[in-house]
């Protein structure tokens, strides 16, 4: 057996054992006997993992969820992790993911919790370490009205190439971030909102330093029982120096966004061949759906379409359609399926602060549909899928096509999530 032979083999024996060993494990353990007869334990529940990218291959793991036995995701010491073999075997086939969560008591209360979170994470060709405050002020018993304040600091780096799609979206230096994330969503006399303001800055390390800042406010309003109006305010901008996967793109997130999401996190997953065709979008950023047939395109040919500031704003207006009224009739089902139909309207341009920026105005119109399981968890947050197919029939700046023309696009996630 050669060198290499045997290394994998020990890899993937270090992972059968691991997985032996953890789904083996009793669903609570490190118990604890005290006088009264009551005990104190801790609870982990694990359960086997597989997922998919063209670099690992077959990625099987374990993920762990640890918590207090008598908590429902709210209590001390939470653990939340993973780790997985890549049976192709690549350069780095052991990845893992951990974050672990203490509550500060003392700052803390019914809905209004604050903690402490560390997290770190190894996996398709991306590291992050990084530990963060959060606080969380919840309006009376209602979570869905809350307020919610993170600062943190993390260093990151991209160490391998091989799990891209497009390389030139990204650089290969660390970075080390200070950031700050605020959440705030409620009811005003137009209906529910939500709004929310985060700013990184790279303040260590090789790399420049830059300052770059993502604002975000939406807005439902309900007409009557037939017809809703989405709209949605978008502004990011980043310094002369800002990071390439920092930046952003008319149409789709900025590349470091696309590491939050298990469908875009590496090449493969989605087959290529269907994001290079140029109609499956990775939702987000200043979301001129329209233009993603154009981003794509210059993505191909290797290009860099990305800007140092973009701004836009989104409207869907909801009409009724007799499949979403059936889907809402099932019972218990229906309070959490749902199909939206809808007639959109978008445009963007730069904030022309810096000279790496957009100098016309784009917009684009047409109609959508979008579907979505939604099942929210003990904070009213949304835990669901969905997935949109828009029709950008009309474009302002159509290039080499018709301003008028039938295009189809595929959404990951939701434009405006209320």
């Amino acid at each position: 057996m050669d060198h290499k032979s045997l290394k994998y083999g020990k890899y993937a024996l270090s992972l059968f054992l691991l997985l032996f060993v953890a789904c083996s494990l009793p669903v609570t353990s490190l118990a604890q006997s005290d006088s009264s007869s009551s005990s104190k334990s801790y609870q982990l529940l694990p359960a086997p993992d597989v997922w998919y990218n063209s670099v690992d291959g077959v990625r099987v793991g374990v993920r762990i969820l640890g918590q207090d036995p008598n908590s429902f995701g709210d209590g001390p010491h939470r653990l939340n992790g993973g780790v997985w073999l890549g049976t192709k075997f690549p350069e780095n086939p052991i990845s893992y993911y951990l974050k672990f969560t203490e509550p500060i008591p003392a700052i803390s209360e019914f809905g209004s919790e604050a903690s402490i979170s560390l997290e770190t994470s190894y996996r398709t060709g991306f590291q992050q370490h990084g530990v963060s405050f959060n606080k969380r002020w919840q309006t009376g018993f209602n979570e869905l009205n809350y307020k919610e304040l993170s600062v943190g600091f993390r260093a990151e780096h991209r160490f391998d190439d091989d799990y891209l799609l497009y390389p030139q979206l990204w650089q290969s230096e660390w970075l080390y971030l200070a950031s700050i994330n605020f959440d705030l969503t409620d009811q005003n006399s137009l209906g529910r909102y939500f709004l929310n303001l985060s700013a990184d800055a790279n303040i260590a390390g090789n790399f420049p330093s830059f300052i770059r800042t993502n604002f975000s406010f939406q807005q439902r309003t309900k007409f009557s029982d037939h017809f809703t109006l989405y709209s949605r305010v978008y502004s990011g901008f980043g310094t002369e120096n800002t990071a390439l996967e920092y930046l952003f793109a008319h149409s789709f997130r900025s590349p470091r966004n696309w590491m939050s999401q298990g469908l875009t996190r590496a090449r493969g997953t989605i087959p290529p061949n269907w994001m290079q065709i140029g109609n499956i979008q990775v939702t987000g950023g200043a979301n001129l759906r329209g233009y993603l047939s154009q981003d794509i395109s210059a993505l191909n040919e290797g290009f860099s379409p990305l800007y140092t500031s973009l701004s836009s704003v989104n409207f869907e207006l909801d009409y009724p359609n007799p499949i979403d009224k059936a889907i809402s009739d099932i019972p218990v089902l229906g309070g959490f399926i749902n199909l939206r139909s809808y007639v959109f309207f978008d445009a963007g341009t730069s904030l022309g602060i810096t000279s790496f920026e957009e100098d016309r105005t784009l917009s684009d119109a047409g109609l959508g549909f979008l579907f979505s399981i939604d099942i929210p968890d003990y904070l009213g947050k949304s835990r669901g899928l969905a997935i949109r197919y828009d029709l950008p029939l009309w474009l302002s700046d159509p290039s080499a096509e018709e301003s008028f023309a039938f295009r189809n696009v595929i959404g990951i996630g939701a434009i405006i999530s209320l």
